[in-house]
Parts: C-alpha cells; sequence; structure tokens
C-alpha cells in the first residue's frame, strides 16, 4: 500500500510541478495578501487543483488537507493528504527558482508517503515508511556531523510569528557561535528534503504549517535523521516548531532550545498555527 500512496505523492507533485513551470517568470499573476508578507497567487491555486485533482482521482474518499483550499473530503477516511502546492512563494514572485511542491499522506499519526519536487531543477525527492529516502531515485542519507560545531544549517525566520522574533534570535546567536555557516533559502520542503541528503546537517525553524514539514520530516526519518518539536516530542506538525538534522546535530539544537524556551514558553508567545 506505501508503494501505492507513494506512487500518487509522486503524481501529485508533478502534476503541481508542470503547473509552476509554465507560470515561473510570469509577470501578470494576480497576487493576493494572506497576511503581512504571505502572499497566494493564481500560480499556488492553479497547481493546488492539479494535485488535488491527482490525489481524488487516485484515491477517491482520502481526506486532504491543502494550504489554500484546507480541508477537502474523506471526512471518514483513516487517509490524510497534506499538500503545499507552492512552497516559497516569495521566491516564487521574485523569480527566484527555490520553490517546490510537497505532497504527504499519514494513516493516524504515522506519516506513510512523501515527495517533494523541485520543478525548477527537476529535483525529486521521496521517502516511504520503512523504504529509505531517495534524490532522483537515488538512495540518500542525512549528514555525518556529529554536533553542532561546524555545521552547515538551514533555518527560516519567523515572519509569520514576530512576537517570537526576540526569542529566534538567542536561539540564533548561540547556534551561529557553533556552526560553519547558516541558509535562508525561503523554502522549508526543500531545505528538508536538502537535510536529508546531507547538504545541511540540519534544520530549525519556529511556527510554520503542516504542509511545510510533512514530508520533509518523513523525508529525514527514512535518510537516518532525527526531526522533534522543541520539547523533543512528535508534536511539530501542529506546533509549526521543528528541529531537524542527523541523530547528533538535532540533539545538539534541541540542547541549545533547551536553554532559552520550550513549546509551553513559545505558546504564550504566539498562537500555533491554524489549518482548514
Amino acid at each position: 500500500m506505501n508503494d501505492e500512496l507513494l506512487a500518487g505523492a509522486v503524481a501529485a507533485a508533478q502534476a503541481g510541478g508542470e503547473v509552476l513551470r509554465r507560470r515561473f517568470g510570469d509577470s501578470s499573476l494576480d497576487v493576493q495578501t494572506k497576511s503581512e508578507n504571505d502572499f497566494v497567487t493564481i500560480a499556488d491555486r492553479e497547481s493546488e487543483e492539479a494535485v488535488l485533482k491527482c490525489l481524488e482521482d487516485r484515491f477517491p474518499g482520502h481526506r486532504v488537507l491543502s494550504e489554500e483550499a484546507g480541508y477537502r473530503g474523506g471526512d471518514a477516511s483513516e487517509f490524510e493528504w497534506i499538500v503545499d502546492p507552492l512552497d516559497g512563494t516569495t521566491n516564487f514572485l521574485q523569480g527566484l527558482p527555490t520553490y517546490a511542491v510537497s505532497v504527504a499522506c499519514r494513516k493516524g499519526d504515522e506519516m506513510l508517503a512523501a515527495a517533494v519536487l523541485a520543478p525548477d531543477r527537476g529535483d525529486l525527492f521521496t521517502a516511504c515508511l520503512g523504504g529509505g529516502a531517495f534524490w532522483n531515485d537515488r538512495p540518500i542519507s542525512v549528514s555525518s556531523r556529529e554536533g553542532l560545531k561546524g555545521a552547515f544549517l538551514a533555518t527560516g525566520y519567523p515572519f509569520k510569528a514576530k512576537a517570537a522574533l526576540d526569542l529566534y534570535l538567542d536561539v540564533f546567536r548561540d547556534v551561529f557561535l557553533e556552526a560553519r555557516a547558516i541558509r535562508r533559502c525561503g523554502a522549508a520542503a526543500l531545505d528538508l528534503a536538502y537535510t536529508a541528503a546531507g547538504i545541511f546537517d540540519g534544520f530549525f525553524e519556529f511556527r510554520l504549517s503542516a504542509w511545510d514539514v510533512a514530508a520533509g520530516g518523513l523525508l529525514i526519518e527514512e535518510a537516518g535523521g532525527a526531526v522533534s518539536d522543541l520539547n523533543g516530542g512528535r508534536d511539530f506538525l501542529r506546533t509549526g516548531n521543528l528541529l531537524a538534522g542527523s541523530q547528533a546535530v538535532q540533539a545538539d539544537l534541541l540542547e541549545v532550545l533547551g536553554r532559552h524556551a520550550g513549546e509551553a514558553e513559545l505558546d504564550g508567545l504566539v498562537e500555533r498555527p491554524s489549518v482548514g
């Protein structure tokens, strides 16, 4: 069953990716503002419709959670798809070819299959539970980095959770003093895919949405890495707070966060991301 789900995730990501390839660089895109510095375009919506149609055709009755459409169908289904039809919308609008389609499927709290596609580059990252992780069909694994010292990391700024900015900057400072370099590329799904592939040694960010991290979390775990929320638990899809990387790097990130805050403290600063 997992192989069938993975094939569906790949087909859906490719359907959305084809829309984005056609739309990339289109100066006539209608841009709407969802919140400060958070945008949606016709490209997001067309990609989403292509992804959802593919999933609905292959898996009628399955429940789907997508960034723009919210929940659709399958209220009684034990399977749920989590979709980001365009991760990195701001990059896309600016003509920066760092964006992706992210598609994942879970049963209950267990993620079963995932695909992250970077359409401009033709890079496809896939994983299914117990089956390993792959980059264009080549097996991948997280880095062998044995801690934060000298690590090459990815992060994202909490632009949708500015009340947590001071806390984030305190954490950033401690991590920065240990790491070799930190990059902010603007597409969390891709950051996580590259972490699974061992390009980044680790990743940390606050208040992401479930569709930003669902696929990437499975990629990292199937590549031998670790993912957690700020307390070291498994609630990152609901809290939006994610620490990820090789086992040792993730453990060091968790130790750094422990000096500053946990989930309860962040909840006191900013609401958890809403869905649906």
